[in-house]
């Protein structure tokens, strides 16, 4: 004979050890067995007795479940604060996006302008013919070179610029 753990009483071999049936009250059919019940394992085991809360945990679990009116009140607030705050920054990365691209934009304008004006300015002075010039200077104009002493060089510290006040010879 074998004994089960959950009671004391004993348990023939043909007796089901969980339901208490005998195993001759009902006829299988087929070449399977069926557990004609689920095992009732976790009903028959002794429920240890349930412990009554402290009054201070109750009114603490009490206290988690109530929401009153200023609680509600103000979790409505601070999801309102959120929402704004929320789409402020999404309006801000917007512009920023935009002014980013704007910036983009000018950049390139102005690279295209620089690389524009360089080539004028490479045309002009590959146009300029210095020949010409230093030849219609000294016949149509009547301009000479400067004499040995017609030059006076001057020496400025102070600026970027210097004024003449009074005329040498």
């Amino acid at each position: 004979m074998s004994r089960n753990r959950k009671s004391s009483r004993r348990v023939s071999y043909d007796e089901d050890r969980y339901t208490g049936r005998r195993e001759t009250d009902t006829y299988v059919y087929g070449n399977t067995v069926r557990k004609l019940e689920p095992e009732r394992v976790w009903e028959e085991q002794e429920e240890a007795p349930a412990r009554k809360p402290h009054h201070e945990v109750r009114k603490n679990r009490d206290k988690a479940h109530y929401m009153n009116a200023g609680y509600v009140m103000f979790l409505a607030a601070a999801l309102c604060a959120a929402a704004i705050i929320l789409v402020n920054y999404v309006q801000l990365q917007a512009e920023l996006t935009n002014l980013t691209k704007s910036v983009a934009t000018s950049e390139s304008t102005l690279n295209r302008m620089k690389i524009a004006n360089d080539e004028e300015y490479n045309r002009i002075l590959s146009s300029i013919d210095l020949e010409e010039i230093k030849r219609i200077a000294i016949t149509e104009l009547g301009m000479v070179y400067a004499q040995e002493g017609q030059i006076i060089e001057y020496e400025n510290e102070s600026g970027d610029y210097m004024r003449q006040v009074t005329e040498n010879n």
